[in-house]
């Protein structure tokens, strides 16, 4: 089946930008001039899907604002998490919405910027899913003082850039770790991991984790890792947000040879 809906969980606090996200959801902080999501939805769009479901909280009515009228071409669907019960908890919020189809999700503070000319991050996962039938995860190595920031695969070495999935571990210690590949935000899912999220009792912190749905839907369907080729920022955390802001912006036919020049001066006063 052809990938036709995208999830993308919204419904955080924000908590790394307080106060700032006290009135402004860190969704649509921008980016130059585009917010955050924009770029996410530019993703979905690129990757030929025709919906997006947006998760989000109780507080986000701002993000209902800035899609009414939605100006993208692409239909969007919001959905509420009434209680922040973790990442599994928002995706089973909207399978309704996705129905019993595979579908993709994207974190919403993560982005992946692919080069141009190159498919997007989400159309990787789908290309895979569309060769293979199966779910489709995005992974990266980090460094070990990283490993407790991320859900960790247990992976089986497939080909070039490629892993059988055997396990999905949530935020361990570096000694309990079966990897250094970690989950940068970016899935596809057989409508199966409903039913085992449906079913996964809380877990670390007392949230429903995705993790634990992926595990399963490892074992029992089967799951595929692969390295995106795209450039990743973690848009949720200040210093990915000023990465990002500064990769987009050096790009920008507007202000980008103007900051290149201001950066150069910058950093050569400093030698």
């Amino acid at each position: 089946m052809k990938i036709r809906k995208a999830v993308i969980p919204a419904a955080g606090l924000g908590t790394r930008f307080m106060p700032a996200t006290k009135t402004i959801p860190k969704e649509l902080f921008p980016l130059v001039d585009r917010p955050i999501l924009l770029y996410n939805i530019d993703e979905i769009v690129a990757a030929g899907f025709d919906e997006v479901i947006l998760v989000i909280g109780p507080t986000k009515q701002a993000i209902e604002k800035f899609f009414d009228p939605s100006f993208k071409d692409i239909k969007v669907t919001f959905v509420r998490q009434e209680k922040a019960l973790g990442l599994g908890h928002a995706v089973l919020t909207a399978a309704e919405a996705v129905g019993n189809e595979p579908f993709a999700v994207l974190l919403g503070d993560e982005l992946m910027l692919s080069k141009p000319g190159q498919p997007s991050g989400i159309a990787q996962l789908a290309n895979v899913f569309a060769e293979t039938g199966l779910s489709a995860v995005a992974v990266m190595e980090v460094p070990e003082r990283d490993v407790i920031k991320y859900g960790i695969v247990d992976v089986e070495e497939k080909g070039p850039n490629l892993w059988k999935v055997l396990t999905v571990v949530e935020k361990p210690a570096v000694a309990d770790a079966p990897s250094r590949l970690a989950l940068p935000g970016r899935y596809v899912f057989t409508p199966e991991i409903f039913e085992y999220l449906r079913h996964t009792p809380p877990g670390k912190n007392g949230e429903i984790q995705l993790t634990d749905g992926m595990t399963q839907v490892a074992k029992k369907q089967g799951m595929l890792a692969l390295k995106l080729d795209a450039i990743r920022f973690d848009a949720g955390d200040k210093l990915g947000y000023l990465q990002a802001g500064i990769e987009i912006g050096l790009n920008h036919p507007e202000i980008g040879p103007a900051l290149k020049k201001y950066l150069h001066e910058r950093f050569g006063r400093d030698k």
